[in-house]
């Protein structure tokens, strides 16, 4: 049966219970202050209690705020295998957000559908099309959306987290992507390396990743960047960092990547752009907000080492132009 067709016609059902099990519906809102005009959503609850989630459970909270609420109302096992944690682990994690089980945490997110008055259906329709008469300010359009949706999926808790770690001088920072988005990976490192020192770029070629492994040390960070049609390599490399206590951090999208398991962070950005190709935009985005305050936490630090940078740099041109 096709997604959008089985989870419509699970909140039809569901739809129908809610109607006709009034009392419960009150008892249950009324529960998690949600019953008339002052409305939480999951989605809020979740950022409300990021501090007191496992990393397990941070990881279950971006795959249900990359595809939200529609990854929620999947079986428990369908999710449990795309978060890469236990249905354990999610019943644990319902119950810390106030809810009785899992079924009572789907019915809230049916409500929440309900309330909008429109279907998951009507919320997953996309226009495929791209306005022929100005194709640059359409696509542009798109971008922004996709940008402003970043900002849903990614709290300032998480966010404040990734400055922490990748801010840390006691760590050393090591970062790698995919066949095509390790451009991404490539083009943070290059500004990171300006404003800390102990920043790699992991080459592509796997016979060269034994020599970063043998280097990392406990808590050191793997960045990994990697959307769908997925460099299958890399949730080995990932394993491997792990296994010698560093931790990860993936960014990657709403499907996420099998690198992804085990991650102390996992950033799902969004990328699907309605056009032949995914769009790698807010993955850049959210790596330019993450360089300003890397770079102003400390910036007399990094103010004298981009001075000695670039002295360095144009040393090279100077000696050359005194032998010419």
């Amino acid at each position: 049966m096709p997604e959008r067709v089985r989870v419509r016609k699970l909140f039809i059902i569901w739809t129908d219970y809610i109607q006709i099990d009034n009392l419960f519906s009150y008892i249950l809102f009324s529960k998690h202050g949600l019953h008339g005009g002052g409305h939480v959503h999951i989605r809020q609850l979740m950022e409300q209690k990021v501090d007191a989630f496992t990393a397990a459970e941070r990881q279950l909270a971006s795959v249900l705020l990359a595809d939200y609420p529609f990854a929620g109302l999947k079986p428990i096992q369908e999710l449990s295998q795309r978060a890469h944690i236990s249905a354990p682990s999610i019943s644990r994690f319902v119950t810390k957000l106030g809810f009785g089980g899992f079924h009572e945490f789907q019915q809230r997110l049916v409500q929440e559908l309900e309330e909008s008055r429109q279907s998951p259906i009507d919320l997953e329709r996309r226009d495929s099309s791209i306005d022929r008469s100005a194709p640059l300010a359409s696509y542009l359009e798109r971008v922004g959306a996709l940008n402003a949706e970043l900002t849903e999926r990614v709290s300032p808790a998480q966010f404040e987290r990734l400055c922490d770690m990748l801010s840390d001088p006691k760590r050393r920072i090591y970062l790698i992507g995919g066949r095509m988005s390790d451009s991404i990976a490539d083009f943070f490192a290059r500004h990171l390396r300006q404003i800390r020192k102990d920043v790699f770029h992991i080459p592509s070629d796997p016979e060269a990743w034994p020599e970063y492994l043998l280097r990392m040390r406990p808590r050191d960070v793997l960045l990994l960047v990697d959307f769908r049609r997925y460099q299958t390599s890399l949730a080995g490399l990932s394993a491997a960092a792990r296994a010698r206590k560093a931790q990860t951090i993936v960014i990657t999208d709403q499907w996420v990547s099998p690198a992804a398991k085990g991650a102390n962070e996992l950033v799902a950005v969004p990328i699907e752009s309605g056009t032949l190709w995914d769009s790698y935009a807010p993955a850049f985005a959210m790596i330019e907000a993450l360089l300003v305050p890397l770079a102003e936490r400390n910036w007399n630090a990094t103010k004298s080492r981009i001075a000695a940078w670039d002295a360095l740099r144009s040393e090279p041109e100077s000696e050359l132009a005194r032998q010419s």
